[in-house]
């Protein structure tokens, strides 16, 4: 993405919260933050039997192409939370 593609994204933490919904359905997210630092809370089944660790990188997974590059969107996850429901 450009840095105009960047500043036309109406809400990044509506992105964050799409990108980690379509990855797993079902999913309840939310996001807090701005300025490229985020705070996200994932709960979802499919974090049933996984460790933090796995659980972590789905979501991960789910955001890297908003992290990708120097004029990524989003720069840094303060915190993230997941958990099964």
């Amino acid at each position: 993405m450009t840095s105009q593609e960047h500043e036309s994204l109406p809400d990044v933490s509506a992105a964050i919260r799409s990108a980690i919904e379509t990855k797993l359905p079902g999913a309840q997210v939310e996001v807090t933050g701005g300025g490229g630092h985020y705070s996200i809370v994932v709960v979802s089944p499919a974090f049933a039997g996984k460790s933090m660790l796995e659980s972590q990188r789905l979501v991960y997974g789910a955001i890297a192409p908003l992290m990708a590059g120097d004029l990524a969107p989003v720069h840094a996850v303060d915190s993230l939370r997941t958990r099964a429901p």
